[in-house]
């Protein structure tokens, strides 16, 4: 990732969480004031490949639930978390991380299409139906399994660190991880073909990420950094012997100042110190 980085790196949102947030609050706005219109932004392949290409980016506007009270303690959740994993990741990689998500999330759309499909045994749908059944079920494709992907990489990245579970009780992170990833197994089981299919494109993003990082994602990218520099270092300034003496077994990390050679009499490479150069024993 390090040579995209150099290229890429640039393009990256800062603060992407809050940007999330406030699409959010642009999703509750046109709820409040038309929710109908919703429809028209969700994560729709059929729609998309019929023209409504809009739709491969609205549908992150979309909320994932209903405003209310909780919700909010949620949002502010979840932006709280998002900061601390862009601090310590950074910028560019936390940005790899949700875009990631999205796209699978809709390359995974288009995969539940091409399945109904291919189960309706190639039979072409009369468009009022197909509309009416891809509809329905494309607002199970939106952010919220990508807020739980979010959550499982803080969890993953701080195991230890505590959270007031109902602003009470004590738990570490882990430990709600857990808990998280048992109930999207369970959804990911009891549900139909569209949450299986939802919920693995979303968290394949974690997967992929926990996979590939598990030894630094606690680190932040100047430590990675400063580690990479360290072991050049080090294998900068570990020095390999090149010269040995067959005799005494000087070589030049004993005595910079020797000199080294061949004999051409030895019957095969016996190199030798300035001492001995002439005075040993040939090997016949």
């Amino acid at each position: 990732m390090s040579n995209f980085e150099k290229k890429f790196g640039k393009y990256a949102i800062r603060n992407l969480s809050l940007a999330l947030v406030l699409c959010y609050v642009v999703g509750y706005v046109i709820g409040m004031i038309n929710g109908r219109f919703l429809s028209y932004l969700t994560l729709n392949p059929y729609e998309i490949l019929h023209g409504q290409i809009w739709r491969l980016f609205t549908w992150i506007i979309v909320p994932p639930s209903s405003l209310n009270l909780f919700t909010i303690i949620m949002l502010m959740f979840y932006y709280n978390i998002g900061n601390s994993l862009e601090r310590t990741w950074g910028t560019y990689r936390y940005n790899v991380y949700i875009l990631s998500g999205m796209c699978f999330m809709i390359l995974g759309s288009f995969i539940w299409l091409a399945i109904e499909y291919f189960l309706m045994g190639g039979a072409k749908l009369p468009e009022n139906l197909a509309r009416d059944f891809f509809a329905a079920r494309s607002v199970l494709f939106s952010t919220y399994y990508i807020n739980m992907s979010i959550f499982l990489a803080f969890a993953a990245t701080f195991p230890d660190m505590q959270v007031l579970l109902m602003f009470v009780i004590p738990v570490k992170v882990k430990w709600m991880g857990i808990l998280y990833g048992v109930l999207l197994l369970y959804d990911f089981f009891m549900g139909g073909l569209v949450i299986r299919i939802a919920i693995g494109s979303s968290l394949l993003n974690f997967v992929i990420f926990f996979l590939t990082s598990r030894n630094h994602i606690h680190m932040s990218p100047r430590q990675i950094k400063r580690r990479v520099e360290f072991r050049q270092n080090i294998k900068r300034n570990t020095r390999v012997t090149k010269h040995k003496c067959t005799i005494c077994g000087q070589t030049e990390d004993d005595n910079p100042e020797l000199e080294f050679r061949f004999c051409s009499k030895c019957n095969g490479n016996y190199e030798y110190c300035q001492q001995h150069l002439f005075t040993h024993t040939h090997v016949k």
